[in-house]
């Protein structure tokens, strides 16, 4: 960067602090640079009529569709474009959202944002259900008596999960008795499973293995309650030169969750 510095004769960077920042010339140079990217990502459009189904394709997303949903879509893409190159940065929604506006990812499958900015194209593609997780072995069906009685396992304060939980519980003036908090909905999933807990979750629309085995209890919702589930999707950047590689990655994604809904 230094050297374009000198190239153009101008400082791009405050380096005043110990960590350089873009200074107010820089942060203006961004679009500026994302137009470069653009036209350069797509001059053969125009020549061949399409895009170019090739090159890198970088996909945040959050834990939860790691082990399962992510890995059949990439399948699938490579299998039918083998030139494309997948790579996968795994975060929480808030940490994904924010690499997407600094340009780092290419598109990040997360929960639905509390905004979208009007840069942005967010596109959802399933809602899941609150349901409580229990170990296999549990016979009690009442959800209220299993979060009275047993401890209850929460997810990291910082993931989407955890405050659509907080929000059923406050909302149904329930009392859950906290023991652990996970980092992931996999590690969460695993500890329910050696029957060390119960707790609050999305019913995952393509679970991995060890979600699989676990009782899912469905929650009686209040009437007023509009949307009280998960909703996943797509964001991306409005102007995204990888934007047909991105088309593509939805529609093998509804692909399927669809399926995994007719066969379960």
């Amino acid at each position: 960067m230094k050297r374009l510095e000198d190239q153009l004769q101008v400082e791009l960077f405050d380096r005043s602090q110990k960590s350089p920042q873009l200074n107010a010339l820089g942060k203006a140079l961004v679009p500026k640079a994302r137009e470069v990217v653009f036209a350069y990502d797509n001059m053969l459009d125009d020549i061949v009529g399409t895009a170019q189904l090739h090159g890198e394709l970088i996909i945040g997303a959050v834990p939860s569709v790691i082990r399962e949903l992510i890995p059949r879509s990439i399948k699938k893409l490579i299998e039918t474009y083998p030139e494309l190159h997948i790579r996968v940065v795994p975060g929480l929604s808030e940490d994904l959202h924010e690499q997407l506006e600094r340009g780092a990812i290419d598109a990040a499958v997360i929960a639905m944002p509390n905004h979208v900015g009007a840069h942005m194209d967010w596109r959802p593609f399933v809602e899941e259900e609150l349901v409580l997780l229990t170990a296999p072995e549990v016979t009690e069906s009442d959800p209220v008596t299993l979060m009275q009685t047993m401890p209850y396992i929460s997810q990291s304060r910082r993931a989407s999960i955890s405050q659509l939980a907080e929000d059923w519980l406050i909302k149904n003036n329930i009392s859950v008795r906290p023991s652990m908090e996970m980092e992931s909905l996999e590690t969460l999933s695993s500890m329910i499973s050696h029957n060390l807990g119960v707790s609050i979750s999305p019913n995952m629309c393509v679970p991995d293995p060890i979600f699989k085995t676990l009782r899912k209890i469905p929650l009686d919702m209040q009437s007023d309650d509009q949307s009280t589930g998960r909703i996943l999707g797509i964001l991306a950047r409005k102007n995204s030169s990888k934007s047909t590689l991105i088309d593509k990655l939805l529609n093998t994604i509804e692909h399927i969750v669809l399926a995994e809904k007719t066969n379960a």
